[in-house]
């Protein structure tokens, strides 16, 4: 039997990130990829690089999730980019019309291409509405400081209380991906679940973070759990082809290299 792994997600127009990076994965994780659209992101070589971005109608939105859902009845979701309240109100309405095994959100927040007062009902909206129903999170460092209230993590410890909040609003499981924005030579990743902490350690490539890294690890995630993996496990395997994908990064003409995960 084929295995369903279905994100909801924006569109990135140089296949780095968001939608393109997670079908991308799911295949190359064994799992037949199905993915809806919320919005499209083209960034603008003509101005630093910044986010075009264009939201997707809701009612385009539930009537991709509507085919998706029945075609397939998928029951692990990846949740990605959403982009604005409406989109929210509109997907999270959808994910509690089912029952779900898992749902993973990668919280993605304040969007360049958005004036300051809309991203932050944007922001405010996920947390809300999106973050109650997850079941794991993957947050970066600006996205568990901005969801568990805190000014900054700099350390082991702060990523582990940040997670500890952020598990206080619902998901059973948060991964707090340091990344290279915590000292020393690894990429350090606090895991919380269930009241248990662990952490997860790969070396540094490089000091630069790289599009699309956040994406691939939480469709790598949401595929092995998919294929009926632990939580524990399905992270370990996501940092593991994660890595493999920075180490042999796609280079670009863009300022950022993206994640080229190999099967």
């Amino acid at each position: 039997m084929t295995t369903i792994a279905y994100v909801i997600a924006g569109s990135e127009a140089t296949g780095g990130a968001g939608l393109q990076a997670d079908l991308r994965t799911f295949a190359q994780l064994g799992t037949y990829g199905v993915g809806t659209i919320t919005c499209i992101v083209s960034f603008d070589p003509n101005n630093g690089w910044a986010h075009r971005f264009v939201p997707v109608d809701a009612s385009v939105i539930a009537d991709q999730i509507e085919a998706a859902t029945v075609t397939h009845a998928p029951d692990v979701v990846k949740i990605g980019m959403l982009g604005t309240p409406t989109t929210i109100e509109t997907v999270a309405g959808a994910l509690r019309s089912r029952t779900w095994r898992h749902v993973v959100v990668d919280p993605v927040l304040i969007c360049k291409g958005q004036e300051p007062g809309a991203a932050l009902d944007t922001d405010n909206a996920l947390r809300e509405q999106i973050l109650p129903l997850a079941t794991v999170v993957t947050p970066n460092l600006f996205e568990a400081a901005t969801l568990a209230g805190m000014d900054e993590l700099t350390t082991i410890d702060d990523l582990a209380e940040a997670a500890r909040r952020i598990a206080d609003q619902g998901p059973q499981t948060v991964i707090v991906k340091g990344g290279v924005g915590l000292a020393g030579d690894d990429a350090v990743d606090v895991v919380w679940n269930a009241g248990e902490i662990s952490v997860l350690r790969a070396p540094k490539v490089g000091q630069e973070r790289v599009s699309g890294a956040g994406c691939v690890f939480a469709a790598a995630t949401t595929a092995e759990l998919a294929k009926g993996a632990d939580v524990v496990d399905a992270v370990a395997t996501a940092k593991q082809f994660t890595y493999a994908g920075i180490v042999s990064r796609l280079s670009s003409s863009a300022p950022f290299d993206a994640v080229c995960p190999r099967p």
